[in-house]
C-alpha cells in the first residue's frame, strides 16, 4: 500500500484511484487499529494501519487467505522530535506524527482483481490519487509476501 490524509469522515463521493477504479472509503478512520510502523531510508515515516471489520474478523479468525470484502487503509505521517517531550524527559528522545504524507488502500476482491492476487489498490495526497504510474509499482512490491495473500503487515492482538 503507498499516499496526505483525508478528513476524517472519508471521501467516498471523491475521485477514484487510476487502474483499480479504488476511492477513499467514507468513514476509514474510524476502522480498527491492527497494526503500526516506523519506515526509515527513502520513506521516513510513522505508518497505523487500519482494517475494516471484515479484514480484522479474518486476521482473528486465523484465515490465510483474506476474503472479499476486506480493506486495509495505511495512513502515513511526517515525524518530528517533541520539544514538549524533553522538556519532559530531560533528553532528546521523542517523536511524534508530523504532517500526513499520504494514505493508501488494499481492497479484496478476488474476482474484480483477478490479475493482481486478488487486490486492487490506491494512493492519495491531499484527498488526490497517485497516478497510473505510481500505482502501478505496487503489486510487484507486494509479490514477495503472496504467501500471506500479499500482506506485509501482521495482526498481534
Amino acid at each position: 500500500m503507498v499516499a496526505s490524509t483525508a478528513p476524517a469522515s472519508g471521501q467516498a463521493d471523491g475521485e477514484a484511484a487510476p487502474i483499480y477504479g479504488v476511492k477513499i472509503p467514507a468513514g476509514y478512520r474510524d476502522w480498527r487499529l491492527i497494526s503500526v510502523a516506523h519506515e526509515a531510508g527513502n520513506l521516513n515515516d510513522f505508518r497505523a494501519v487500519l482494517g475494516n471489520d471484515v479484514a480484522v474478523a479474518a486476521y482473528r479468525d486465523g484465515k490465510l487467505l483474506f476474503p472479499d470484502g476486506a480493506i486495509f487503509a495505511r495512513l502515513a505521517w511526517s515525524y518530528v522530535p517533541s520539544e514538549e517531550n524533553y522538556r519532559v524527559f530531560g533528553r532528546a528522545q521523542s517523536f511524534v506524527a508530523g504532517a500526513p504524507t499520504n494514505v493508501q488502500f488494499m481492497v479484496k476482491d478476488s474476482t474484480k482483481y483477478a490479475s493482481r492476487g486478488g487486490w486492487g489498490g490506491a494512493q492519495f495526497k491531499d484527498g488526490k490519487p497517485a497516478d497510473e504510474a505510481l500505482l502501478k509499482t505496487c503489486f510487484p512490491c507486494h509479490v514477495p509476501v503472496k504467501a500471506r495473500d500479499y500482506v506485509f503487515t501482521r495482526y498481534a492482538p
